[in-house]
């Protein structure tokens, strides 16, 4: 078991309302699990995925990552942790766009204070199949060659999660069978992958999905 969440709750203040974004949510995720959590807007998928990602904290329950604790750390603890055993995937790519590919992949290494990046950043981008694309800056590539360099981006660290929030919404058919594809391969390796999505196709691609709807989990399968 690599993640697994208890009795999560997360509330927001929007002007005079409160909004549940979780109520009560329990989760296992086994390592080397690659799943998706579905549902419509509003489900709390996001806000779930953002506890996961240990981009937020809840205001109850537990959070256990890799055996360890996070639902009270600190940001800057959440950080160290995240660096270290969390990869991110967005819909957006979230590139910077005037960076050539290696220079963004290398961006997670450089952060967390190490050296001598370039042959590491060189191998994630021969993992996806971008060696070739290494000095083009993202206006240079194509939506899925975007995508590829940052899945590259996403485990430059060798992290044991891989966070992916829709990430075929910006790509056509084919090149998002590929990028799930390439999912599955990283997958393969050992590595636990979590997908947010509405796409059903996407989802169907997973192992599992654990379904949400206000604030809750309606269904695993």
């Amino acid at each position: 078991m690599i993640i697994q969440t208890r009795h999560l709750c997360k509330s927001y203040k929007l002007g005079e309302t409160t909004v549940v974004a979780l109520n009560g949510v329990d989760v296992t995720i086994q390592k080397g699990e690659i799943i998706a959590i579905t549902g419509p807007s509003g489900s709390g998928k996001s806000t779930l995925m953002h506890i996961i990602g240990c981009l937020d904290t809840p205001d109850e329950g537990d959070y256990i990552l890799d055996g360890e604790d996070v639902s009270r750390l600190s940001k800057d603890q959440l950080a160290i942790i995240r660096n270290r055993k969390i990869g991110f995937v967005f819909q957006s790519f979230n590139l910077l766009p005037r960076l050539p590919a290696i220079e963004n992949v290398e961006l997670p290494l450089l952060y967390a204070g190490l050296k001598n990046t370039k042959a590491a950043s060189l191998k994630a981008l021969e993992t996806v199949g971008l060696a070739d694309r290494m000095t083009h800056e993202p206006n240079q590539l194509s939506g899925g060659q975007r995508q590829r360099v940052a899945i590259a981006r996403a485990i430059v660290t060798n992290p044991a999660i891989i966070l992916a929030d829709e990430p075929t919404g910006n790509l056509d058919s084919k090149t998002g069978d590929e990028i799930l594809s390439l999912f599955e391969r990283l997958n393969h390796e050992g590595r636990t992958i979590i997908m947010v999505t509405h796409d059903n196709n996407v989802a169907r691609r997973c192992k599992r999905q654990i379904r949400m709807r206000d604030g809750k989990v309606i269904s695993e399968e």
